[in-house]
């Protein structure tokens, strides 16, 4: 992760400007406020679901339907909309990897 850091302080990372979420980097708990990083911005929100280590929270509202980014590259689909403050797990993203029906068409 060359060029990344954690900053003191910060509860969630986000790797790249496009990401629709963070990555918890402790157990965070509902209704706990917390701090993220988008290149030099910090960033707040109130959590909506407690979060665990390493599990990811929308750090905006997504539409049902829609890819989602972390790290720059898209890792699913909403099957629901999500709220900024949301836990982002199986229960609300599809994986779209590896489906032939949705794999790009030749």
């Amino acid at each position: 992760m060359a060029g990344h850091q954690i900053e003191v302080g910060a509860d969630a990372l986000v790797m790249d400007a496009r990401d629709h979420v963070a990555t918890a980097i402790k157990d965070l708990e509902q209704g706990s406020k917390v701090a993220y990083r988008v290149q030099d911005a910090v960033h707040e929100l109130v959590l909506v679901d407690a979060i665990q280590f390493g599990h990811k929270l929308a750090i905006t509202d997504i539409a049902e339907g829609t890819d989602i980014r972390k790290y720059g590259e898209v890792i699913g689909r909403t099957t629901t909309a999500i709220r900024a403050g949301e836990h982002v797990h199986v229960h609300n993203v599809e994986g779209i990897r590896g489906r032939g029906d949705q794999a790009p068409k030749a």
